[in-house]
């Protein structure tokens, strides 16, 4: 397929590299010396995101947040002024499902179709082609990007309609971030308590405690080696996205709440641009101690 990538980040990066490595023709936009590689190997640099949406028949965007999302589909230049009717738009950043909705219609008035499909699975998972895919949109516009994702995930599901794929993102960054902030406190605790944090995980994978997060980001915890992977700060933006829609539905998240507090007095401390395992170092420093090596 021609595909239009917009937003080459840490992530983006290695979901278009796969892409092109399985035979699609890619315009990106924005290009930098850390994504120039891309163009090396046959992608098509364009100067807007107008120009990659009149060049492809797919528009894939993977940037930081609700307004960039906005401002790429619909601001000056934008995707919208390069849409013509048939083509899809599909949105793989973590975003508001609400607003998502809105572009969703948006983009439908100008007769082609639109899929949110946020990813979950970090650096490390883009890199491997192997994201968990969570999708909404209709299960034509689902089929038609199926061959994509396949380049790009290995867990991939239709959760339902629009904005259906950016509740289940929600859904994971709150279960994500509140067992990094339990797996942070218990190892904190056990350093506390003499014991040696690297000893207890080993024990803990064996048993009922054992987990993904466990697994990998309790030994960046334990090796005080935080290069994001995901950083606080858009982790952060992803549990904000939970407590605004709690409010909406009038129900109450207090965990939710409790690892937003948690992350602000990070991202204070100077560490919004860690990975989110480095949420050891604020408790650290909770605890009257001196944070662990960034």
């Amino acid at each position: 397929m021609k595909i239009g990538f917009i937003g080459l980040g840490v992530m983006g990066r290695p979901m278009a590299d796969n892409l092109l490595g399985a035979g699609h023709e890619l315009f990106v936009h924005r290009v930098k010396p850390v994504s120039q590689f891309l163009v090396d190997k046959g992608a098509k640099s364009v100067d807007s995101p107008k120009a990659a949406a009149e060049a492809a028949d797919v528009i894939i965007l993977m940037v930081p947040d609700t307004p960039d999302v906005e401002a790429v589909l619909f601001g000056d230049n934008g995707v919208a002024e390069g849409l013509t009717k048939g083509k899809l738009v599909i949105d793989m950043s973590s975003i508001s499902p609400v607003a998502t909705k809105g572009f969703a219609a948006r983009i439908a008035e100008l007769g082609c179709g639109y899929v949110d499909a946020p990813v979950s699975g970090g650096e490390v998972g883009a890199k491997n082609a192997a994201l968990t895919i969570m999708v909404g949109g209709s299960e034509d516009d689902f089929a038609r990007a199926m061959p994509l994702f396949e380049a790009m995930g290995k867990n991939i599901n239709r959760v339902g309609g629009v904005g259906d794929g950016q509740t289940a993102k929600v859904a994971n960054q709150i279960i994500v971030g509140l067992n990094i902030q339990a797996v942070a406190e218990a190892l904190l605790f056990a350093k506390r308590a003499g014991a040696d944090p690297a000893k207890v995980r080993e024990a803990l994978m064996g048993g009922f405690a054992s987990s993904r997060i466990l697994e990998v980001h309790a030994e960046r915890m334990i090796n005080g080696t935080f290069d994001p992977g995901f950083r606080i700060q858009l982790h952060r933006k992803d549990i904000n996205l939970a407590l605004e829609a709690a409010k909406q539905l009038n129900i109450a998240l207090p965990n939710t709440g409790n690892v937003s507090q948690l992350m602000n007095a990070a991202i204070g401390q100077g560490d919004g641009d860690l990975d989110h395992s480095a949420l050891i170092r604020t408790l650290e420093v909770m605890a009257g101690g001196e944070a662990d090596q960034k």
